[in-house]
């Protein structure tokens, strides 16, 4: 399949550990799978996929701050929080993101999953932290110094929130795998709670569980009508997306499994991870291969393949621009529209 894969020259400044600058690429990398001709509003196999950056440890959590025209996203071994603004390539935004000193062991586990609140203030997902939380201080003065919002259910530490999103109404979804812990899912001695939860925290801070029943709940994100909760499931036995409805109060009814992916794994690099939902509804859900595109009935569109494992994406303020943070790159995909 033809496909294009373009390198962006990126301003001269230098940032260690970080190459920014054109490089020869084998021709059999990232490419777009096009299954189903809907996927054609979107991409065709001839969308370029571009590589931002690259060099870093494990990229996450991207997240487009309009105000910034940037976007931040995590390095998470490195509890780092880099930022990228075109013309002017990536610059590290935030240290320590994640690992604040509240248990030592864990100094290489950052912020994983970042948002943005109703009021655009950045939510942080704190691997080493245990925690949910906000930055307390402007965009455009960035220390680390963070608001606690949650980091106890019923009196117990979180394993380790991953990932984030968030409701009209100011709610707040969230994921608690133990991938953030000393020695991740191996770890017991310092484990709380004995389930991987999805929670929800509302606006007076009081936190409700909404299921423990995933083995390893991931990346997490609202239908456009806020309808439907949809959470990846980052377990190579049961690599899944679940789909629920919102009842009234809050809770989860009537959950299906969207999309199974468990015989896919064989073919390529990754888990189902973290996701985004387009206004059209469709799901742009990183996993096997790269990112799927998937309908809300659970319809299988296209697949960029981007040859390393990616964790999540993200859209710009106008959904022109596809951003994937893929193991050690920064990648873009410009949408059709």
């Amino acid at each position: 399949m033809k496909f294009q894969l373009l390198l962006l020259a990126t301003a001269a400044m230098a940032l260690t550990g970080c190459q920014q600058t054109p490089h020869e690429v084998a021709d059999n990398e990232p490419r777009i799978e096009i299954i189903d001709d809907q996927a054609l509003q979107f991409v065709s196999e001839t969308t370029a996929i571009e590589v931002l950056a690259e060099g870093f440890e494990w990229a996450e959590g991207p997240v487009w701050v309009q105000s910034q025209n940037a976007l931040l996203f995590s390095d998470v071994p490195e509890n780092v929080i880099y930022q990228w603004r075109p013309g002017a390539g990536v610059t590290e935004y935030l240290r320590p993101s994640g690992s604040s000193g509240v248990y030592p062991d864990a100094s290489r586990q950052g912020s994983n999953g970042l948002a943005l609140d109703i009021t655009g203030q950045l939510l942080l997902c704190q691997h080493g932290d245990r925690r949910v939380s906000r930055l307390a201080v402007p965009f455009d003065q960035p220390a680390a110094q963070y608001q606690t919002l949650a980091s106890h259910y019923q009196g117990k530490r979180f394993n380790s929130p991953n990932d984030l999103t968030v409701g009209k109404n100011g709610q707040i979804w969230f994921t608690d795998p133990p991938y953030g812990l000393p020695q991740g899912q191996q770890n017991t001695e310092q484990r709380e709670l004995d389930f991987h939860g999805v929670f929800r925290l509302d606006t007076d801070g009081k936190v409700t569980l909404l299921t423990k029943d995933m083995t390893r709940p991931n990346g997490i994100a609202l239908s456009p009508d806020e309808s439907t909760l949809y959470v990846a499931n980052s377990d190579p036995n049961k690599a899944i997306w679940m789909a629920w409805q919102l009842a009234e109060d809050g809770s989860l009814a009537n959950g299906k499994v969207l999309f199974d992916a468990t015989s896919h794994l064989s073919s390529g690099h990754g888990l189902p991870d973290g996701l985004k939902i387009h206004p059209s509804g469709v799901l742009f859900a990183t996993g096997p291969n790269g990112v799927l595109l998937l309908t809300p009935e659970g319809k299988h569109l296209a697949t960029i393949h981007t040859v390393t494992a990616s964790a999540n994406v993200a859209f710009n303020q106008d959904f022109s621009s596809l951003f994937i943070t893929s193991d050690s790159r920064l990648l873009r995909v410009q949408l059709n529209r």
